[in-house]
């Protein structure tokens, strides 16, 4: 790999006699990893699912280096939810941010969404994961990636973060800032990030990276948690943020980050450098509390609520689910929704969704959305199909037809016992719902 000049010199001056370890590790080949979507399945069913053998990663006990995998996106594991198709390195900005079940989270620069579905699974469902990108293209695949990995918390808004955080002050336990950065980190694995880098690219993120930070800042809770984290190796978009933040932000103060992946900073801080050598590729990590106040002044959200099409999502749920419905219910114009236990307003902050579609109204009848199924284990479906990942019938769903089905109703389509989508069966076939824009082909 022909690297920058102006790169290689920086790098030979910042690693030393390791320079030449670091070289040759930019000419192997990088190593595919997996994330395990623990809100659909367990290490076992995942293993048998997709075709090649799993090793542990040092970054995330969620985490395994998965060598030779081809084609993730085409699995049915993957059209299933069972897991993220990431570079092992990146889980380790969440593992620092260390999500517990119950607590707000903001992942501030969410898109495409990898960090965003691990803190949903290490929420389990419970508290709130607020999930925001910038770019409403890129946020719509943020929300296709949540509601694949069936995460029932989340709320996908795309809007500036100055804005959001401002009217949302001092409301969440923990913030993640995951960068967008000059990408050198990612040279091995993206030849497109190597030609468009320039060495004022450094400088320009970094003046990014300041005004992100610092409206983050703002919707960190007294004694919550501010991560922030690039995929780069430049000094100036890493440690020197972080300290030109502390000078700026005496209400926050570094700390350690309990891991063991990486090598300390440059400055020799708490915040965690990851290189090639490290088993993963180019990343920075640290970790920052909230140690002065911030009064949160957020009003809760209040539901628009219409008695009779609750009614009838309550019953189309009970037809289709044998669990009790517990989500609060809302109407967003022609969608209903199963909402978060705990929502704060959302006017005015471009949210895309709140919680999981539960259906879309149709005259006086709902069709229940794909979504809705991607949240429901197949133990609480009324009705299901489940099939092995090789099994012809599931790749024809997979890829839109219609296949065999001896139910009658809307049936849940499932590979190795994880829901993957569903149909509606009639006359020993099942109409396949599975979005176009999914689909294998």
């Amino acid at each position: 790999m022909k690297l920058p000049a102006e790169f290689s010199a920086r790098m030979k001056a910042m690693l030393g006699e390791e320079f030449e370890a670091f070289l040759a590790c930019m000419e192997q080949r990088p190593v595919k990893g997996v994330r395990l979507n623990s809100l659909k399945c367990d290490w076992e069913t995942l293993e048998k699912s997709i075709p090649v053998s799993l090793s542990p990663t040092p970054f995330s006990p969620l985490c395994r280096y998965a060598p030779g995998l081809e084609k993730p996106g085409l699995l049915p594991a993957h059209h299933a939810g069972m897991f993220y198709s990431q570079e092992p390195s990146a889980s380790s900005a969440v593992t620092a941010l260390d999500p517990q079940p119950g607590e707000k989270i903001l992942d501030l620069c969410a898109a495409p969404g990898g960090k965003s579905t691990q803190i949903a699974g290490m929420l389990g469902g419970e508290g709130l994961l607020w999930a925001n990108e910038i770019v409403r293209g890129r946020a719509n695949i943020l929300l296709s990636n949540l509601e694949r990995m069936g995460a029932k918390n989340a709320v996908v808004s795309s809007c500036h973060p100055q804005k959001l955080c401002e009217t949302l002050q001092g409301y969440f336990d923990r913030v993640l800032v995951d960068a967008p950065c000059s990408g050198e980190g990612m040279f091995r694995r993206d030849e497109t990030a190597v030609r468009e880098w320039t060495p004022e690219s450094p400088a320009a993120c970094a003046q990014r990276q300041q005004s992100i930070l610092d409206s983050a800042a703002l919707a960190v809770k007294e004694g919550g948690i501010l991560v922030y984290s690039t995929c780069t190796f430049s000094r100036e978009e890493n440690e020197d943020t972080v300290s030109a933040f502390l000078q700026r932000h005496p209400e926050f103060t570094l700390v350690p980050i309990e891991a063991d992946f990486g090598r300390p900073a440059l400055d020799g801080s708490f915040a965690l450098r990851i290189f090639p050598m490290d088993g993963g590729e180019g990343h920075f990590v640290a970790k920052m509390q909230r140690v002065g106040e911030n009064h949160c002044k957020v009003p809760p959200f209040s539901a628009k609520t219409l008695k009779e099409t609750i009614e009838l999502a309550k019953h189309l749920y009970e037809d289709l689910f044998s669990d009790e419905l517990t989500a609060p219910l809302a109407v967003f114009g022609d969608s209903v929704l199963l909402l978060p236990r705990e929502l704060p307003k959302l006017e005015g902050l471009g949210v895309l969704r709140a919680g999981v579609e539960l259906g879309e109204l149709r005259g006086k009848r709902i069709e229940p959305a794909h979504g809705l199924f991607m949240s429901r284990a197949k133990a609480v479906c009324r009705r299901a199909l489940d099939f092995s990942p090789d099994d012809p019938a599931l790749s024809a769903f997979l890829k839109g037809e219609e296949i065999d089905c001896g139910e009658s109703g809307y049936t849940a389509v499932c590979v190795n016992g994880v829901v993957t989508g569903f149909g509606k069966a009639s006359g020993g076939r099942l109409k396949n719902r599975y979005p176009k824009g999914l689909r294998n082909y």
